[in-house]
């Protein structure tokens, strides 16, 4: 087994004691689900399980403008979702006297949707489309049809403002003080990119040694697989049909490519396994996770979990017996783009920009993210 991947995780493995078991009381729900559950799934892996990961994103998007005064209590934020960065917002601007308004991806759920218009956001819903590009496509241009004639709104720019890193340093911080400073190595959907992103460069900030692993759907142009098509794909929020500014390509080490058949085998084996139940997202980084854990046992992983498994309950978890043991499933490697097929590839990535954007001027600390990555309200680029 490993070393010291294996006394990294047994150091957390004390009994809690009373007063480490104490509640806090928390003065608003986003302080009490921002912090994920950490799970040992092995000696050389730990699970952190989100309810709602992006409220980190949220959280410090919105704190950072308000300071700025950037945006003022009673203003209204808005954006394109396809689920929990949409109730992560909803939450902050209710926690800060915000108005939110949602433009909503079609696989939104009836009940995402009620808790966000409880929460007193109003809720703009795509049709059904006939892939998620469309759907993606159609987000973005209701969004810019709503800032021509709302002026005032706010457009958070999830995708591209790079003000989203900023609540990770807290995730950050937690990391550094629960996990002993081994090598690591983060497993994630890369999505919008700040999750994976924010998390990493702040840990490698600390000198820590940090390997970042990304995961991409087919279909989606972050990493070059847009040539391809995945049709039972639901997995919304990890890969894109446009360029995201807030993906720095240059921080991935290695970038693994899996369909949905892999993904849910990955979902159902962790429920299975370890009575986690959680998103489709997880499930493909805990079937990833597996696979670098073998080839790496040296090195303390940790797989992040984005969100739990209710909104994937009837196309994944109801199948159940359709999904494959992900003990069975195994990769290509390639070493070049044009190697790629479904239904999963890994590759080395090694840290290399983006080909397609030459940029290099993107959000160069913390100070700088709300200013950096801004454009008006008027912006009609995506």
């Amino acid at each position: 087994m490993p070393g010291e991947a294996r006394t990294a995780v047994a150091a957390s493995r004390s009994p809690t004691t009373a007063a480490e078991s104490t509640a806090a009381v928390h003065d608003h729900i986003t302080d009490a689900i921002k912090a994920p559950a950490l799970i040992r799934l092995g000696d050389n892996v730990v699970l952190a399980r989100f309810e709602t990961m992006k409220v980190y994103a949220a959280l410090g998007a919105v704190r950072t403008l308000l300071r700025r005064g950037r945006v003022v209590p009673g203003q209204t934020l808005v954006d394109s979702s396809s689920g929990i960065y949409a109730l992560a917002l909803a939450m902050a601007c209710h926690r800060y006297g915000l108005r939110c308004h949602i433009v909503a991806s079609t696989t939104v759920d009836s009940v995402m949707r009620a808790q966000l218009e409880v929460l007193g956001a109003t809720v703009d819903q795509m049709p059904p489309s006939r892939n998620l590009k469309l759907d993606q496509e159609r987000r973005v241009r209701h969004v810019r049809k709503l800032l021509a004639a709302r002026p005032d709104f706010h457009w958070m720019r999830q995708y591209h403002d790079c003000v989203h890193y900023v609540g990770y340093r807290e995730f950050a911080d937690l990391v550094t003080g629960t996990l002993a400073d081994v090598p690591l190595t983060v497993v994630g959907a890369v999505g919008t990119g700040a999750s994976t992103g924010g998390l990493v460069q702040a840990l490698r900030e600390t000198g820590r040694a940090v390997r970042l692993v990304g995961i991409q759907p087919f279909g989606s142009v972050t990493f070059g697989s847009e040539r391809f098509s995945d049709p039972e794909a639901i997995i919304a929020g990890i890969g894109s049909s446009i360029p995201f500014d807030n993906v720095r390509h240059e921080l991935y080490d290695t970038v693994h490519w899996v369909d949905f058949r892999h993904a849910m085998a990955g979902a159902v084996g962790l429920l299975r396994q370890h009575a986690v139940f959680a998103g489709l997202s997880t499930g493909a980084a805990h079937l990833v996770a597996s696979w670098e854990t073998d080839r790496d046992p040296d090195r303390l992983h940790l797989v992040l979990g984005a969100d739990t498994g209710h909104r994937y309950a009837e196309r994944v978890f109801a199948r159940h017996t359709e999904a494959e043991d992900m003990r069975a499933l195994r990769p290509r490697r390639i070493r070049a783009l044009d190697e790629l097929r479904p239904p999963w590839s890994v590759m080395e990535w090694a840290r290399r920009p983006d080909p397609g954007n030459s940029r290099l001027d993107r959000c160069p600390d913390e100070d700088s993210a709300d200013t950096a990555g801004h454009v008006s309200s008027t912006e009609v680029t995506p």
